[in-house]
């Protein structure tokens, strides 16, 4: 039974999200890191490397592509080959090689908003254009547009969709049917897709996530998909990704830009993480991470529904981020990043980054000791009376 509960000290260690912090009494429930300790088997396996004294450029053994393959395989029935396998530093870095392989500037790039800020990055820093088909509110829940996402991939300069599987900051674990809609569309535009799924292990219980891989050979041949153990066990800083490709052409594309960009040697520390993270004892400290989380995030509903019920919380399936609709509050959402900041010390996301268009939600960390998040609930409470008083 792994402890989730008690808050590790932070402070001091140069995190970047909690020493960029005004003031010692703000609460950070921003930046998408967890609070929680790593699990011991991936503390055990860097203190072993730790131990021996150099640390020079690493080799990656054999050993790291089998525990890539075999836990895919296993878990996600996602069948892939060795030489599919790119690593690099990080997803972020392995989709700008993806765009700047495979588009030229003026190209369109297609996303569907709201979506993780770094995908507009990327995209106009690769010269490329942004092509949005937003992502529709039902009932709580977000869905797909798929004859609006028909009509922009067939745009003749739309070359790249980017797609978000489990979806940021959406909260959406996409369906096979989901899935295989944006594959057939994309191919029969000849929009090759590029898949972030760095947080395909953060499910809540009761929720099944598909890889993309797994909806057979053409849309394989179709895609790149990136992946890393960095979000779900909370190693980020390790610095370790991979980008499965397994088109031999567009493969050797982007391998040819992970190693342009230089972001193609990975950190010895990253490496043994990864294969820690992938074993017996790493999954078992994942099933409780998500069964913690699953409560945190019914205790955020429940906070919500007694003392917030003017601010929806949307149905949240993937991820650590709720998202919340503050509408009710007449502001736009950085405003509310900044008062909430100012006067409660907490510090939420405001959805405006997410998004082309102003938005007035708030995406909110719940990562974290319960504890921590009530007081943060709290304050929140606290801002929202004074903004309606």
């Amino acid at each position: 039974m792994y402890d989730f509960d008690t808050l590790v000290e932070r402070r001091g260690t140069n995190s970047y999200k909690w020493d960029a912090l005004p003031s010692d009494d703000v609460l950070p429930l921003w930046v998408a890191d967890m609070d929680f300790a790593v699990a011991p088997c991936i503390q055990e396996a860097l203190r072993r490397r730790v131990e021996h004294p150099v640390y020079g450029y690493v080799r990656v053994p054999d050993s790291y592509y089998n525990k890539v393959i075999d836990w895919f395989a296993r878990r996600h029935r996602f069948l892939m080959k060795r030489e599919w396998i790119i690593y690099t530093i990080g997803v972020v870095p392995g989709i700008s090689a993806c765009l700047q392989a495979l588009t030229r500037p003026g190209d369109k790039v297609l996303v569907q908003t709201p979506v993780y800020n770094c995908f507009f990055s990327s995209i106009l820093n690769s010269g490329c254009e942004i092509l949005d088909s937003p992502l529709q509110l039902h009932d709580g829940r977000y869905e797909m547009d798929f004859a609006d996402l028909e009509w922009k991939a067939s745009d003749p300069s739309a070359k790249i969709m980017l797609l978000c599987n489990p979806h940021n900051p959406a909260g959406r674990a996409w369906s096979r049917d989901d899935l295989q809609k944006v594959a057939e569309i994309c191919l029969r535009h000849d929009v090759f897709i590029v898949c972030d799924e760095i947080h395909n292990e953060l499910t809540l219980p009761g929720t099944k996530y598909t890889s993309l891989g797994c909806l057979g050979d053409d849309v394989l041949q179709h895609a790149a998909i990136l992946t890393s153990s960095s979000k779900s066990f909370n190693i980020a800083g390790l610095q370790i990704a991979n980008i499965i490709v397994a088109n031999d052409e567009k493969r050797q594309l982007i391998d040819k830009a992970i190693n342009v960009n230089e972001v193609c040697d990975v950190n010895p520390f990253g490496v043994e993480a990864l294969q820690a993270a992938y074993s017996p004892e790493g999954e078992q400290w994942l099933k409780e991470l998500m069964e913690y989380i699953d409560g945190n995030y019914r205790f955020l509903c429940e906070f919500f529904d007694q003392h917030l019920p003017q601010l929806p919380v949307i149905k949240m399936d993937s991820t650590y981020l709720p998202w919340v609709d503050c509408s009710a509050l007449n502001k736009e959402s950085g405003q509310i990043e900044k008062e909430l900041l100012e006067q409660q010390h907490v510090w939420f996301n405001a959805g405006c980054m997410y998004t082309k268009q102003s938005s007035p939600f708030l995406r909110i960390n719940i990562a974290c000791p319960r504890g921590l998040l009530q007081q943060a609930l709290e304050r929140f409470r606290d801002y929202v009376r004074s903004v309606s008083a």
